[in-house]
């Protein structure tokens, strides 16, 4: 898929977690081998200035969305 607003291809990505995988997962992280990168949060009220700050290639890391704030 490309995008029509940056020049980089895009494509989905679709995870099927099951309990295996998600107990490893947890055991790293609580082992402090795995440390996400959140390069910003946004309110959801600026979900549009997230999603600019994205396609302009900003993000160092993920980019999450609060909900409830």
């Amino acid at each position: 898929m490309t995008s029509w607003f940056v020049s980089q291809k895009m494509a989905m990505m679709l995870a099927h977690p099951n309990g295996k995988d998600l107990g490893v997962l947890r055991d790293l992280l609580q082992a402090g081998k795995v440390k996400p990168v959140i390069d910003r949060t946004f309110p959801l009220s600026q979900t549009a200035e997230a999603l600019r700050y994205l396609e302009g290639g900003h993000a160092r890391g993920k980019v999450v969305i609060i909900v409830g704030e």
